[in-house]
Order: C-alpha cells, then structure tokens, then sequence
C-alpha cells in the first residue's frame, strides 16, 4: 500500500471525537445563598399574598354588611317618610271633618229656608246662592253629600228613623231625606237620616 491510499482511508472502527462533558463547577457558597434567599422569598410572598386576601375578604364581608345596613335604612326610612304621610293626610281630613261638622247645622238651617215657601224672591236668590257656594267650598274640600232619595237603604250610610208604606215603591227605597248625609272620600262625616218604604 502506498503512502497517498494510507491517508484516504479510514477504519472503519473509529468513531468522530464527541467532546467531553464540562466538568461541573462546585456551587460557591454565593451561588448557595442565592438559591436560598430565592426560596426564602417566595414562602414569605405566599405568606404575605395569603394575608392580603384575608384582608380583602374582611373588606368584602364588611361592604356587604354595610350595604345591608344601608339597605335596611332605606327601607325603613321609606316605611316612616309613608307612614308620616298617612298621618299627616288623616290628621287633615279629621280637622276637615271636625271643621264641616260644626257648619252642617248651618247648612241644614239653610237647607229648610230654601225649601220655605216664600213670597220675597229677592231672600230666596240669595239663600239659594248661599246654597251654591257651600256645595262649590265642599267639593274643594273632597266633602260629597250621600245621595239617598230613591236608593235602596245601606245602613254603612243611612239612619232610618221611620218606615212607611208607600205605593209603588219597593220595600227598603228611601222616600224621604230630613237630614243630608255628607263623606269625605270613603270616611262617613254624617250619616244620611231618611224614611224608607215597607
């Protein structure tokens, strides 16, 4: 074998050189330290992230306890600012109805001038006029009268005082009013006094 053909073979035994493995440094004792403030600080975060969400679910639990009380101080704030009006508003119809009471006897006074037969037209225009008046006072003040004549009795809104036979009426139908009744809204000021057929 010549010297050139030496140079161009290879065994075919050899394998390429792998380069060796670094040898490993021994850890410093900085390096050590390093690793040991990394791992100290995470347990102290945790301990640190575990107090704060307490901290927010003290805050939660306390804005909702808030939320409540503030909620249950509207309510009731709400039932007394309805309570105080209903009070207020039957405070005012029972001085609306003390007030109309003392005048009813006025009213019925003159009431019977205007159904007096009269020969001065003048005296009767003016009760008549006096008449309109109070009725236009009344209806500002919510005051209705009850009607009664030829209605069927409700004892919620009548007094009879006296029952009669009468022909062609049924048997329970006022005939006759002596006294007008008068309401205030549903509250009854006076009741109406009437006649009814038998």
């Amino acid at each position: 074998m010549n010297p050139e053909q030496k140079e161009n073979t290879t065994p075919e035994t050899e394998t390429p050189e792998q380069p060796a493995p670094a040898p490993e440094t021994p850890e410093t004792p900085e390096k050590k330290e390093e690793k040991k403030g990394i791992f100290g600080n995470s347990k102290k975060l945790q301990q640190e992230l575990e107090g704060a969400k307490a901290k927010a679910e003290a805050a939660e639990n306390k804005a909702k306890e808030l939320n409540d009380r503030l909620l249950r101080t509207a309510a009731e704030y709400d039932n007394f600012r309805k309570r105080s009006a209903r009070e207020a508003d039957q405070k005012f119809n029972d001085g609306v109805s003390f007030a109309v009471t003392q005048i009813l006897d006025i009213l019925d006074t003159l009431n019977m001038a205007a159904d007096a037969p009269c020969a001065d037209e003048n005296y009767k225009k003016g009760v008549t006029m006096t008449l309109d008046k109070a009725a236009k006072a009344m209806e500002k003040l919510n005051i209705s009268e009850i009607e009664a004549m030829d209605r069927e009795f409700d004892p919620n809104l009548m007094n009879a005082v006296q029952q009669v036979p009468v022909e062609g009426k049924e048997s329970g139908t006022v005939v006759q009013v002596f006294q007008k009744g008068y309401k205030l809204g549903d509250k009854i000021i006076r009741h109406a006094t009437v006649v009814v057929a038998e």
